[in-house]
Protein backbone atom coordinates (compact mmCIF):
# COMPACT_ATOMS: atom_id res chain seq x y z
CA UNK A 1 0.00 0.00 0.00
CA UNK A 2 2.79 2.45 0.78
CA UNK A 3 3.79 2.46 -2.88
CA UNK A 4 1.02 5.08 -3.15
CA UNK A 5 2.67 7.38 -0.57
CA UNK A 6 5.67 9.58 -1.27
CA UNK A 7 7.89 11.85 0.76
CA UNK A 8 9.67 14.50 -1.26
CA UNK A 9 11.29 17.55 0.35
CA UNK A 10 10.18 19.58 -2.69
CA UNK A 11 6.49 18.73 -2.21
CA UNK A 12 4.48 19.96 0.79
CA UNK A 13 7.67 20.60 2.79
CA UNK A 14 8.50 16.90 2.84
CA UNK A 15 5.24 15.76 4.38
CA UNK A 16 4.00 12.31 3.39
CA UNK A 17 1.62 12.79 0.46
CA UNK A 18 -0.37 10.64 -1.89
CA UNK A 19 1.81 10.04 -4.97
CA UNK A 20 1.07 12.19 -8.00
CA UNK A 21 -0.71 14.74 -5.77
CA UNK A 22 -0.04 17.40 -3.19
CA UNK A 23 -2.57 15.87 -0.80
CA UNK A 24 -0.91 15.17 2.57
CA UNK A 25 -1.63 11.87 4.29
CA UNK A 26 -2.45 13.68 7.53
CA UNK A 27 -5.20 15.66 5.79
CA UNK A 28 -6.98 12.53 4.59
CA UNK A 29 -6.68 10.78 7.95
CA UNK A 30 -7.88 13.85 9.83
CA UNK A 31 -10.90 14.17 7.55
CA UNK A 32 -11.79 10.53 8.19
CA UNK A 33 -11.33 11.09 11.94
CA UNK A 34 -13.71 14.04 11.73
CA UNK A 35 -16.43 11.88 10.23
CA UNK A 36 -15.98 12.25 6.48
CA UNK A 37 -16.60 9.05 4.54
CA UNK A 38 -14.32 7.60 1.92
CA UNK A 39 -16.94 8.38 -0.72
CA UNK A 40 -17.04 12.03 0.40
CA UNK A 41 -13.26 12.23 0.16
CA UNK A 42 -13.30 10.75 -3.33
CA UNK A 43 -15.92 13.30 -4.39
CA UNK A 44 -13.85 16.15 -2.89
CA UNK A 45 -10.52 14.95 -4.30
CA UNK A 46 -11.38 13.61 -7.74
CA UNK A 47 -7.77 12.66 -8.49
CA UNK A 48 -7.76 10.13 -5.61
CA UNK A 49 -8.69 6.48 -5.76
CA UNK A 50 -10.13 4.39 -2.94
CA UNK A 51 -6.79 2.57 -2.68
CA UNK A 52 -5.07 5.92 -1.99
CA UNK A 53 -7.23 6.41 1.11
CA UNK A 54 -6.45 2.87 2.28
CA UNK A 55 -2.76 3.54 1.69
CA UNK A 56 -2.98 6.61 3.95
CA UNK A 57 -4.48 4.51 6.72
CA UNK A 58 -1.89 1.79 6.22
CA UNK A 59 0.93 4.35 6.34
CA UNK A 60 -0.37 5.90 9.57
CA UNK A 61 -0.86 2.44 11.11
CA UNK A 62 2.76 1.58 10.34
CA UNK A 63 3.88 4.76 12.12
CA UNK A 64 1.75 3.90 15.15
CA UNK A 65 3.34 0.47 15.53
CA UNK A 66 6.90 1.75 15.68
CA UNK A 67 8.54 0.45 18.83
CA UNK A 68 9.43 3.17 21.30
CA UNK A 69 11.45 2.28 24.40
CA UNK A 70 10.77 4.58 27.35
CA UNK A 71 13.93 6.01 28.90
CA UNK A 72 12.99 4.48 32.26
CA UNK A 73 13.15 1.00 30.68
CA UNK A 74 16.78 1.52 29.70
CA UNK A 75 17.76 1.85 33.36
CA UNK A 76 21.49 1.94 33.90
CA UNK A 77 22.31 1.44 30.20
CA UNK A 78 22.35 5.22 29.79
Amino acid sequence: MCDRISIDPKICHGQACIKRTRVPVHQIVRMLANGDTINELLEEYTSLEREDVFACLDYVASLAEEQITPIEALGSAI
